[in-house]
């Protein structure tokens, strides 16, 4: 973490390392306002990569918000509160806590989280097969699976990998749906000639 990231409550200026953790009062080098900033050493250091959380072990040293027993390794980037590396979740670069995580996640504030996906081919498959129970409604749905299966087929399915036999299916059972609605639009057209 840079200490630039602190900045002036005054005139938001970036406040360097001569102002931060002093006894006393310093002025701000901006606009000269008496300021007193006390960080933790945990900001400095940032982020340690593959660590579980670790017990405090000097005096004076910051703890994690969540876990006062555990020494706080970053702070969140949203909120400020110190984290542990049981509490870090660093997503697109970003260390958040799990309230802001959870926060950002239901307010959609997270654009590249992604918890959840439209499964096109249980859609596709269903439009395909759930008409057959009553044949006339697939004059529309069968066209509406074609449709479907072939407009996502590069979509992808599921965070989970899945394989196209979903829609491997669907296309095959709307294809014969959509061939015996023309052949029997063809037998009573020939029919009635």
């Amino acid at each position: 973490m840079s200490p630039t990231l602190v900045t002036c409550t005054k005139c938001n200026a970036s406040l360097v390392g001569e102002v931060l953790n002093t006894p006393d009062l310093a002025p701000c080098p901006s606009c000269g306002a008496a300021l007193k900033v006390d960080l933790f050493p945990a900001y400095f250091t940032g982020p340690i990569k593959g660590r579980v959380g670790e017990n405090l072990l000097v005096e004076g040293e910051s703890s994690c918000f969540y876990h006062p027993q555990k020494r706080a390794v970053v702070p969140c980037d949203a909120c400020g509160r110190f984290l542990c590396a049981l509490c870090d979740c660093e997503l697109n670069g970003q260390h958040l806590c799990p309230v802001c995580l959870e926060t950002g996640r239901k307010k959609g504030k997270l654009k590249n989280l992604q918890n959840h996906r439209t499964l096109y081919d249980n859609l596709a498959l269903a439009l395909a097969i759930f008409p057959l129970l009553i044949f006339y409604f697939t004059i529309v749905t069968a066209p509406m699976a074609l449709y479907l299966a072939i407009r996502h087929w590069n979509t992808p399915s599921s965070i989970i990998p899945r394989s196209k036999m979903r829609f491997i299916m669907a296309i095959a059972v709307a294809s014969l749906e959509i061939l015996a609605w023309v052949a029997g639009i063809y037998y009573l057209v020939n029919r009635a000639a």
